[in-house]
């Protein structure tokens, strides 16, 4: 399994850092040799105020402390150099200076204290979404498989998507999903699903019987409140060892794509979609499996909402299908490296608004 955060951008942001830091020194500067220079009646100290609330914007407590403190001794010089400083005007600009510093070094140390909590928590979550996602091997019975996790922007909580893969006596079983929600609770409900499915997968005799435990298993134990505010959507299938198909189950999940040998790709849309994970209560009926041809050379895409959700500046989701139609012929893992670059580069900034899980499998071509 590869999880990707999206490319550092470090470099680029101290440079910005630097010249943020500069910029309050430099403003204090101008302020004060142009306010010794100006006429009497020119009164500019009032601007000194700005150096210490902008350095709170992005500097901590300290910087910002250090800042203020700065502007207060550059307003002292100025009233000493005017021999105003026992003005009643000029002190209390002096007293106005101190009391603003104070402020804004406060909301510094009040911001840089939440900073270091979400980060906290989002190392939280990504470490036990590591512990959930089991690596999935690049071979499991006679499939070549491949698998990716692309963190959300650092800013963004992280998400509940899933999958995963087993291998039964006739083939193998594989599930990818994605819980509604943010943070330890969808990560949480996560290791439900693929928890309910590592323990049905092997002994389900059939794909709608698997769905039926994985629905009991989430109606049941389902982190939420209010009926029909929880749920997964997911893709459950079946590939056999034996036959050049595939069977699939949709839980209201995005369609699977499979891209072909010879060239093209298909899109594995159901006739009739059962409902989310967790919703099955509120639907009458059964849902049956449907079957696909997936034959020798031929390439599976699984993926989640996030990749489809994608957006360039100009607000245009990404073209998924589109873009992999041109990409027959790749191996798992060199078709995930070459989306994954490509999903990147098509969000703006490099930033995605939703993790976004993806899986390949290829059928052999030949022995």
């Amino acid at each position: 399994m590869d999880l990707r955060p999206p490319p550092p951008r470090h470099h680029r942001s101290r440079q910005l850092s630097h010249a943020q830091l500069v910029a309050p020194f430099v403003l204090i500067a101008v302020v004060t040799v142009v306010d010794i220079l100006a006429p009497p009646e020119v009164h500019l100290g009032p601007f000194l105020a700005a150096a210490p609330a902008m350095t709170a914007s992005f500097a901590g407590p300290r910087m910002t402390a250090f800042v203020g403190l700065v502007a207060v001794l550059a307003q002292v010089i100025v009233s000493a150099t005017r021999t105003t400083l026992t003005d009643l005007n000029h002190t209390f600009q002096i007293i106005a200076l101190v009391m603003i510093s104070v402020f804004v070094t406060f909301f510094a140390h009040l911001r840089e204290v939440h900073e270091k909590e979400v980060v906290q928590l989002r190392t939280v979550a990504e470490t036990a979404q590591q512990v959930v996602l089991r690596p999935l091997r690049d071979r499991i019975g006679p499939l070549g498989v491949a698998s990716v996790y692309l963190a959300a922007a650092a800013e963004a909580q992280i998400g509940g998507d899933l999958y995963a893969a087993a291998r039964t006596a006739t083939g193998t079983r594989l599930i990818i999903g994605d819980v509604r929600g943010k943070g330890l609770e969808a990560v949480g409900d996560a290791a439900l699903v693929l928890g309910a499915f590592r323990a049905s997968a092997h002994q389900e005799a059939g794909l709608s019987g698997l769905v039926d435990y994985l629905e009991a298993a989430v109606s049941a134990d389902l982190d939420g409140g209010d009926e029909g505010e929880s749920f997964v959507t997911a893709a459950v299938l079946e590939i056999p060892d034996d036959e050049p198909v595939l069977r699939l189950i949709s839980c209201g999940h995005p369609p699977p794509l499979v891209l072909l040998r010879d060239g093209g790709t298909v899109g594995l849309d159901v006739a009739r979609s059962a409902p989310p994970l967790g919703l099955a209560g509120l639907v009458a009926g059964a849902v049956a499996a449907q079957t696909f041809a997936f034959g020798p050379g031929d390439v599976l895409l699984l993926y989640t909402d996030g990749v489809l959700e994608a957006r360039d500046r100009a607000g245009t989701f990404y073209p998924l299908a589109e873009r992999v139609a041109a990409w027959t012929g790749m191996r798992p893992q060199a078709l995930l490296d070459h989306l994954c670059e490509d999903l990147l580069a098509h969000a703006a900034g490099n930033r995605l608004d939703d993790d976004a899980a993806m899986v390949a499998v290829e059928r052999p071509a030949g022995p």
